[in-house]
């Protein structure tokens, strides 16, 4: 199980996430409360392990600009959070051919009452399918293998809501991906919900931010561990996979 502390804003809650046995730490630089800069991810980066990936996360549909800040921040990987754009992957892939930075590629499942309405059901189902179709796609373009089901409300362009989608209607979703696709489950998760999430989803990994802040910006350690430990607790084929 990959685990993914993100939201960090400083060198104490990045380190203490590596410590508990994170296998990544995640910084925003999209539009965030805890948006971050290349400079203070750089001052960071050097003092965590190197075998803890360093991710950021992003809105911008400008590669140029992504692959500028995750060089500046000695980054491992980008996570693109701003929609699903092909040219956008197709230029990183070749911007981050020689250095081996990695994509993760988000989607998104539409949260909010008029998907939770009996009479919006359709509006529902066509957009799961959409979200099949994008897997499937992905899986064909072939510039990462890394993709991020996150919630968002409405027409918003991004996630990082802190809210849980559909997992009992999303578990068809992950059950038929493409086998080599490393599905990473986001949106409201908890200590308390986690294992829920693993046992329903059976995902390649888990992503969590404000689910374990003592306060917006700041980690608490004792949700910080509890998620870590609840998340790999859970018996799954994707389970010992890191």
């Amino acid at each position: 199980m990959w685990i993914k502390i993100c939201g960090n804003t400083n060198l104490e809650d990045a380190r203490l996430a590596a410590e508990l046995g994170a296998d990544a730490v995640g910084f925003i630089f999209a539009a965030s409360k805890r948006q971050v800069t290349a400079a203070q991810v750089a001052a960071i980066a050097g003092k965590l392990p190197e075998n803890v990936e360093r991710v950021g996360v992003f809105d911008s549909q400008d590669a140029e600009a992504i692959a500028w800040i995750a060089r500046e921040a000695s980054l491992h990987a980008v996570q693109l959070h701003g929609g699903y754009d092909e040219e956008v992957l197709r230029q990183l892939g070749v911007l981050f051919a020689s250095s081996g930075i990695r994509i993760i590629q988000t989607l998104h499942w539409t949260v909010g009452e008029k998907y939770a309405s009996a009479h919006n059901l359709i509006a529902a189902v066509v957009d799961h399918r959409l979200l099949q179709r994008k897997l499937t796609r992905i899986y064909e373009f072939g510039v990462t293998d890394r993709v991020l089901i996150d919630s968002k409300i409405g027409s918003s362009p991004s996630g990082g809501t802190g809210m849980t989608f559909d997992w009992d209607a999303a578990r068809n979703l992950f059950a038929s991906a493409p086998a080599s696709l490393r599905l990473i489950v986001a949106g409201g998760l908890r200590p308390e919900n986690v294992g829920q999430a693993v046992a329903e989803l059976a995902p390649w990994g888990v992503d969590v931010s404000s689910g374990v802040e003592a306060s917006v910006g700041r980690k608490d350690p004792a949700k910080l561990a509890q998620f870590i430990q609840n998340a790999r607790s859970i018996s799954t084929p994707n389970s010992g996979v890191r």
